[in-house]
C-alpha cells in the first residue's frame, strides 16, 4: 500500500470513527459512569469486534452476508435486540455514586458489551466489506495489507472513542447527586434504545 492510498484509507477511517453510533454511546456511558479506564475496557471490546469484522471480510463471508437477505435480517435483529436490552438495563440501573474503580468482573462484562455492540451490527460488516477491498492490491501479499488496515482502523477508532469517553469523564465528575445520576441513566438508556430502533428499521446498504 502506497502512502497516498494509506492516507486515503486513514481519512475514511477517521470519518467512520467520528460518526456517532452505538460504539460512541457505550464509550460515553461507561466513561461517565465508571471512569476512563473502565471505558477503555469496553473500547478494547469494540476493537476486537472490528478485527473479527476484518477477518470475516478477508475470508469472503462479508460478501455472503451482503448477498443474503435472510442472514442480514437475522444479524440485524439480533444486534437491535441487544442494543434495546442494554438500553433497558441502563434505564433501570440503580442510582449509586460514580465509581471509577469498577471491579474486575464488571470490566470483563464491559469488554463483552463492546464486542457484542460492534459484532452484532451487520451494516458495519458490509461497510467494511465495501471499503476495505478498495484499498487492497490483489497483486501484492494480502496479509501485510490487512495488518496495516487493521492497525489503522483500530488505532483510529480507539483514539476517537477515547475522546468520547474522556469528554464524558469530565462531565461525570459533576454527577454525584442521585437526581443527576438518574438523568444520566435515562439519557444513555434512551440513546441505546434509539440506536437499537434505528438499526431495526434500517435498510440494507446499497
Amino acid at each position: 500500500m502506497t502512502i497516498a492510498v494509506w492516507l486515503g484509507f486513514l481519512l475514511a477511517a477517521i470519518l467512520i470513527a467520528v460518526t456517532p453510533g452505538p460504539g460512541a454511546v457505550i464509550s460515553m456511558s461507561t466513561g461517565m459512569r465508571h471512569g476512563y479506564w473502565a471505558a477503555l475496557t469496553a473500547i478494547l471490546g469494540l476493537q476486537s469486534a472490528i478485527l473479527l469484522h476484518l477477518l470475516i471480510v478477508a475470508l469472503g463471508l462479508g460478501a455472503l452476508l451482503a448477498a443474503s437477505e435472510t442472514a442480514f435480517l437475522l444479524v440485524k435483529f439480533v444486534g437491535a435486540a441487544y442494543l434495546l436490552w442494554l438500553g433497558i438495563q441502563k434505564w433501570r440501573a440503580p442510582v449509586v455514586p460514580v465509581d471509577a474503580n469498577a471491579p474486575m468482573v464488571r470490566r470483563k462484562g464491559l469488554f463483552m458489551q463492546g464486542v457484542l455492540v460492534n459484532l452484532t451490527n451487520p451494516k458495519a460488516i458490509i461497510f467494511i466489506g465495501a471499503l476495505v477491498p478498495q484499498f487492497v492490491n490483489p497483486a501484492e501479499p494480502q496479509i501485510p495489507q490487512y495488518l496495516l488496515i487493521a492497525t489503522t482502523l483500530c488505532l483510529t477508532d480507539m483514539v476517537v472513542m477515547s475522546g468520547y469517553a474522556l469528554a464524558a469523564v469530565h462531565l461525570g465528575r459533576w454527577l454525584h447527586d442521585p437526581v443527576a445520576i438518574r438523568v444520566q441513566n435515562r439519557l444513555f438508556g434512551g440513546l441505546f434504545v434509539s440506536a437499537g430502533a434505528l438499526l431495526a428499521v434500517s435498510s440494507r446498504p446499497s
